[in-house]
């Protein structure tokens, strides 16, 4: 696991847009994302060096203890072997180290069972509390057609 590079982001746009789960956001934005945000980002890679995973996040801007995660998605490839739990915990300790994150945020659409899994689990293996909550209904996006987003905070964090 490492921080995402410019390079990495095509191949980060691609694994987003075969999952068929995640809103595909435009290609320029996951190399913005690979730029700008690498520090609160992580990439698994094969032996080849390509990106086969990644988790993408930042710091909350009025809560820079809080990690929001935007994207968890994993190649088909390589699904079903903890992936994307090690990339997970691998980027939470990073980012407790280097920014004192102790809080983890991220939103899941009702229905989306493996996101629900994996940080219910996270949640479970850092013995922290998880509290849920509607971010933003359905009626609040623009084009009419997006499930609600169910916000997952999870902390404090034991270090």
């Amino acid at each position: 696991m490492d921080r995402p590079t410019v390079a990495d982001g095509a191949a980060l746009w691609r694994i987003a847009k075969d999952s068929k789960v995640l809103d595909l956001n435009s290609s320029y934005s996951y190399l913005l994302w690979c730029r700008d945000f690498a520090a609160t980002s992580a990439v698994a890679r094969d032996g080849r060096g390509e990106p086969i995973g990644f988790v993408s996040g930042y710091l909350r801007p009025d809560s820079p203890r809080t990690l929001l995660v935007w994207q968890v998605a994993v190649d088909e490839a390589h699904r079903g072997r903890g992936l994307a739990a090690s990339l997970l915990d691998g980027l939470v300790a990073r980012t407790a180290a280097e920014h004192a994150v102790d809080t983890v945020e991220t939103t899941i659409t009702p229905g989306n069972t493996a996101s629900e899994r994996l940080f219910t689990a996270f949640a479970e293996r850092h013995g922290a509390l998880l509290e849920r909550e509607v971010l933003f209904d359905a009626g609040q996006f623009p084009d009419g057609s997006h499930d609600p987003e169910v916000l997952y905070r999870i902390g404090p964090l034991a270090h």
